[in-house]
């Protein structure tokens, strides 16, 4: 399907104009001018959940290939599915095209790292990594290849009411008799043991979600995009084509219904943490739990990620970085060297439990360990 592109072009010498984290405004590569980006009065705005998913009960997704001509080179390329922005392959000038999704993505938050500045922050993070091979640095230097995207999530708000049932767990000692071996002689003796006296219990809580954000889009891992988080979304400004002007875009593929179910499960986690307090004691088990989901709403979101990959024998690493936070977040390689050397400082007694209490970052990467990226 052919589409219709528009692109933002210097008002001094014609050449394209690409958003710039920086100066927050669409810069000319060429001739330094900005211009600057109208501040808009508009509302961000959340939008009925309900209403929304029976208006889309009927609809039927479908991958749709974009043609699109560059104003530039007048030269014709095919986006990638679901893609509205991006840049022409023979001249790079910046093309944006309509949407094709029934929900548009109403906001956004900028770019406010730049490309540089987001390799910086990749090469600090790549330095810290403690059981990294030692050449892994060296080796990536210079090969970070960044993509700036921005990629679609949803945000969803909802009052909840659970109700539930379970145990309480209150701990109490009591005094039994044992035979213990003292000086190679058996003697016996008193000692306190830990009984647990469970009561049955049941109750209701309440919560209030505001901005549980889900990603809605396939080109980075879900597991990738979760630890991208926190996202800002209190600084969400109106959705302007000129903020994506030489980025790549995305439209949702991850569907409003199955992005709510996604977020059911990480209110899920916080109703479960409430519900333990609520019942108190020692332990606690939960048996059954029934929520209700009120007052919910969504919106529709692009969120600013760099983003990219490297080899490293033989596998292929993903990370990215939150153009936002800065926060670096991604897959990695482990040295089995490294990893030995440091098992074999934890078995060295004290002196080792030393060394790892002064470097918990030691411990975290241990506990974080894939085998299968392990070089």
């Amino acid at each position: 399907m052919k589409f219709k592109s528009i692109n933002f072009t210097c008002k001094n010498c014609g050449a394209p104009l690409r958003f710039s984290p920086i100066h927050n405004s669409l810069d000319c590569e060429f001739c330094a001018t900005q211009e600057s980006i109208k501040k808009s009065i508009e509302q961000v705005k959340e939008y009925d959940l309900q209403t929304a998913l029976n208006s889309l009960e009927t609809v039927s997704e479908q991958e749709i290939s974009k043609e699109v001509t560059c104003n530039k080179c007048a030269a014709t390329f095919t986006m990638t599915p679901y893609s509205f922005s991006s840049n022409c392959p023979y001249c790079d000038t910046p093309a944006i095209t309509d949407f094709v999704k029934d929900i548009t993505p109403k906001s956004l938050l900028p770019f406010h790292l730049s490309n540089k500045e987001a390799q910086t922050l990749f090469k600090k993070w790549i330095g810290s990594l403690w059981l990294a091979p030692s050449k892994l640095k060296k080796f990536v230097e210079g090969n970070e290849k960044l993509k700036g995207y921005y990629l679609p999530h949803w945000t969803y708000d909802a009052d909840t009411y659970t109700q539930y049932r379970g145990q309480r767990g209150d701990v109490y000692y009591v005094t039994v008799q044992r035979t213990v071996t003292v000086n190679g002689k058996q003697q016996r003796q008193s000692v306190q043991e830990a009984r647990i006296r469970w009561t049955a219990v049941s109750g209701r809580v309440s919560n209030a979600f505001d901005d549980i954000t889900i990603g809605a889009s396939k080109t980075i891992s879900h597991a990738i995009l979760d630890n991208l988080a926190p996202w800002h979304t209190d600084v969400l400004v109106p959705y302007n084509e000129k903020y994506v002007s030489g980025f790549h875009s995305e439209e949702y593929t991850v569907g409003l219904d199955n992005g709510f179910e996604l977020a059911k499960v990480k209110m899920n986690q916080v109703i479960r943490n409430d519900i333990r307090r609520d019942i108190g004691g020692d332990r606690q088990q939960i048996s059954s739990m029934q929520t209700q989901y009120n007052n919910t709403s969504y919106k529709n979101v692009l969120f600013p990620i760099w983003t990219a990959k490297f080899k490293w024998k033989n596998k292929v690493y993903n990370y990215a970085i939150n153009g936002q936070t800065g926060k670096v977040t991604g897959e990695r390689p482990y040295s089995w060297v490294k990893i030995a050397a440091i098992v074999g400082t934890l078995g060295g007694g004290a002196g080792g439990a030393v060394y790892v209490d002064q470097h918990p970052e030691i411990l975290q990467e241990l506990r974080s360990i894939n085998v299968q990226h392990i070089g």
